[in-house]
């Protein structure tokens, strides 16, 4: 007989549930699977796909049957930060790990921005060993720098033997030309990924937000898209150089999508991601000077939000992240001066993109990052591993205070309206609903 029994790692309203089950009219959104838009049962028997068709039944299959069901195949974040180790009071790994499964994520990449920094292959063993049993499949990055401090290069091949499957200082660029050479140098030597966020921080100063008519009216000071853009162009430079993989993440302005569009055009071995709220918000909000809308890469005036749509479109952008970063309220709750960058995203990012692109976008975006990062993406056909993320396009609400899964509160798309919501996931032989 089936029971359910509570997941250790989630709320009481949400179960991990090791069976074989028969997913039931859904629609499939897979443009690699002979059944993409279809809509059929899917069953699934010890973690694999064994039949897709109409009407399926069987007994010993416990069959889940969800308002207007669609599933995609399991989606990846390519930044999330949850604190642990060091800053648990913003979010541990367990309770992270569930909000990911919660929010539609088979995967997340794992900044290193912790306490202490990821930057040996014990810490990168120590955050893969919390996350043994998940449904969620956690990939930490490594520091490219000891402590993330830009001056010497972290154990680099070490953590990745360790299981770290790129390398960057988050939300750091590296001031040290030179250091970003032998880093991508050395790095082809076991193709490695080096992460190259790009912010000049010598012409960021003391800037808060984006510079433009917004930053005038409200009297703080701007951060000019050229801080973005020189960046990339020298790390752009660097790799034709070098050779070797880069990847660039949450780029903001229309000009540094213009650049790495003619580096891809070149050839080089680039990628790069935009977050969601750059794609669906611009500057005008901060006109409240509201802190959870305090971002780095900050929010940029709408003729770069546009560009960056149009470079999803065209395939410059390869990604969309939610950039997730937990901040307790101690780092929020202060004038917007003094306030620190970052967001949480995982539970907004689906019903937000929902809102400015279509769906099969979307799905392609949440599903991009495993390529980048050398992962399986399993397709939705008979015979695959089961990796899906389930969800509903249809369903229209407002993220509000309760949809936030979190421990830390500072979500940017609070009180905004949302497209489509999340039912959950099935990765690793669990099936996870809300």
């Amino acid at each position: 007989m089936y029971r359910q029994t509570p997941h250790p790692l989630l709320t009481p309203n949400q179960y991990r549930i090791r069976m074989n089950i028969i997913l039931k009219k859904a629609t499939i959104i897979d443009s690699e699977s002979p059944f993409h838009l279809q809509i059929a049962d899917v069953q699934i028997q010890d973690n694999q796909i064994i039949a897709i068709d109409k009407n399926i039944t069987a007994s010993d299959f416990t069959e889940i049957e969800l308002e207007n069901l669609h599933l995609s195949p399991g989606w990846m974040d390519s930044s999330v930060s949850l604190g642990e180790p060091g800053y648990e009071e913003r979010e541990t790994l367990q309770h992270g790990i569930s909000v990911a499964a919660k929010s539609g994520f088979t995967h997340i990449a794992l900044q290193p921005n912790t306490n202490p920094v990821t930057d040996s292959q014990s810490i990168v063993s120590f955050i893969k060993q919390k996350a043994v049993g998940a449904a969620t499949t956690v990939y930490p990055i490594g520091a490219l720098t000891k402590k993330a401090e830009g001056l010497d290069m972290a154990e680099l091949f070490d953590m990745q033997n360790a299981g770290a499957v790129a390398f960057g200082d988050y939300n750091k660029s590296q001031k040290n030309s030179n250091l970003l050479k032998i880093a991508l140098q050395y790095a082809q030597d076991f193709d490695a990924l080096i992460i190259a966020y790009s912010q000049d921080q010598d012409i960021k100063g003391n800037g808060v937000v984006h510079e433009g008519d917004v930053s005038i009216q409200l009297g703080l000071k701007g951060i000019p898209a050229l801080a973005e853009e020189l960046q990339i162009a020298r790390n752009l430079y660097i790799l034709e150089y070098t050779g070797g993989k880069m990847h660039i993440p949450t780029v903001s302005t229309k000009n540094g999508v213009q650049l790495i569009r003619e580096a891809k055009a070149k050839g080089l071995k680039v990628t790069c991601s935009a977050t969601a709220h750059h794609l669906v918000l611009n500057d005008e909000v901060l006109k409240g000077f509201d802190t959870l809308y305090k971002v780095t890469p900050p929010l940029r005036d709408e003729t770069h939000r546009k560009a960056l749509l149009e470079a999803v479109i065209d395939g410059t952008i390869d990604c969309i992240t939610s950039d997730h970063n937990p901040l307790d309220i101690e780092h929020k709750k202060l004038e917007f001066d003094n306030a620190s960058n970052g967001s949480i995203g995982l539970e907004s990012i689906f019903g937000a993109l929902m809102t400015v692109l279509p769906l099969a976008v979307v799905v392609q975006k949440l599903t991009a990052a495993k390529n980048i990062f050398k992962i399986p993406n399993n397709r939705i056909a008979v015979g695959e591993t089961a990796c899906l993320t389930l969800f509903t396009p249809s369903e229209t609400h407002t993220f509000s205070a309760e949809s936030i899964l979190s421990k830390s509160k500072n979500a940017i798309f609070l009180n905004q309206p949302m497209q489509g919501r999340v039912y959950g996931i099935y990765n690793q032989n669990q099936l996870i609903l809300k």
